[in-house]
């Protein structure tokens, strides 16, 4: 397995940046996932439209989660017997 610091500095080498701009673009890249798994949940909660989620996080990343959200729902029906 690989070490954070000997990835970020492959990816340094590779992208001919920067170390501080490669752990920026990591920092965004991560809160940009933190906030659309947010978003996502709580429109698979009914807490947000599905207008909204699409507005917040993208309709390619709404309809994954939809069909995420069925893919667990039919498991569990399954496991259960229904």
């Amino acid at each position: 397995m690989t070490s954070a610091s000997t990835s970020l500095a492959r990816l340094a080498r590779e992208l001919q940046k920067p170390e501080a701009e490669i752990m920026t673009m990591a920092f965004e890249a991560g809160l940009r996932q933190l906030w659309r798994e947010r978003i996502l949940g709580q429109y698979l909660r009914g807490e947000l439209s599905r207008e909204e989620a699409i507005e917040s996080a993208g309709i390619d990343w709404v309809e994954l989660a939809e069909q995420q959200h069925a893919a667990m729902r039919e498991d569990l029906a399954w496991a259960r017997g229904d």
